[in-house]
């Protein structure tokens, strides 16, 4: 039974990518320290391997690795996790499996589809990785930091009236609240007896998210004398990170971006509207000018 012109095309665009596939999870099972990891990411590797021969067979093509996408997922597991990665890499393969379940007439393809539907991602939830762990205590550490301090630079913005001033009393009260939600992060996962977490990398987590974000939120303050052009880049600043924080959870730990995106974008951004509006207040009723 021969394919159309456009069914082949696409079933060599799969064959390809489940050769670069094979070949990604075999470089990541080589970076891994985890030994179970290791073993996992290779019986993947070698599934993914046969899927290829499976789609060879019916092409009758031979293909090439895409040697860029190698790279791009081997450098992402560096930078990003190794969850990350691989999770991504599973979710470009969704319209292959699509594709499978349309063509009943080849019983191979249909047991490829389920492979990639079932037994692969089984394996990839068995993956252990420490940053996912502790993905918890990396959360609080921003959420806490972008809604206490988006509103408190805003309310800075009108009481101080002065860029580096705000910089200045920002990054010391950031640096104070970090300490703060590090400490009490410690306190709370070592109360958790249940809690797998180690309390000092939790608080370190989680103080490492706030000053990031602190840092990110004063710049426009170090950088901009005008106070309300920094007070709009700080804004846009927070939105980034929410959507690049949410992104990255999203896929990591499958999750619905644009529920979790809205939800952290309106708190923050609510919080920042009433600090400014009592930051106004103040400097009005008291009739102190900085």
């Amino acid at each position: 039974m021969s394919l159309n012109k456009e069914t082949l095309k696409s079933f060599i665009r799969f064959e390809e990518d489940e050769l670069t596939g094979s070949i990604v999870y075999a470089q990541l099972a080589s970076i891994v320290k985890d030994d179970a990891n290791k073993k996992i990411l290779l019986q993947i590797s070698v599934e993914e391997k046969a899927h290829y021969e499976i789609l060879k067979k019916l092409t009758g093509t031979d293909v090439k690795p895409k040697r860029m996408r190698i790279a791009k997922y081997y450098w992402l597991a560096r930078i990003l996790g190794l969850t990350f990665a691989i999770k991504l890499l599973e979710a470009d393969e969704k319209d292959a499996q699509a594709l499978y379940y349309e063509h009943p007439e080849y019983p191979e393809l249909t047991k490829l589809a389920k492979d990639e539907e079932n037994h692969e991602h089984k394996l990839i939830d068995m993956i252990n990785e420490e940053r996912l762990e502790y993905m918890s205590s990396v959360v609080l550490g921003l959420n806490d930091a972008l809604v206490e301090f988006t509103g408190a630079l805003a309310g800075f913005t009108l009481a101080l009236n002065n860029s580096h001033l705000i910089a200045l009393t920002g990054s010391i009260t950031g640096i104070a609240a970090a300490l703060s939600m590090a400490s009490s992060e410690y306190l709370s996962t070592k109360s958790e007896k249940e809690d797998k977490k180690h309390p000092v990398k939790a608080a370190v987590y989680t103080g490492i998210a706030y000053i990031i974000t602190v840092a990110a939120l004063v710049a426009p303050f170090v950088f901009i004398d005008n106070v309300l052009i920094a007070l709009g880049l700080m804004l846009l600043m927070a939105l980034f990170i929410i959507a690049i924080f949410n992104y990255y959870s999203a896929v990591a730990r499958g999750e619905s971006f644009q529920k979790r995106f809205i939800e952290m974008a309106v708190l923050s951004f609510s919080v920042a509207g009433v600090s400014f509006l009592i930051g106004y207040a103040l400097k009005t009723f008291t009739g102190i000018e900085a």
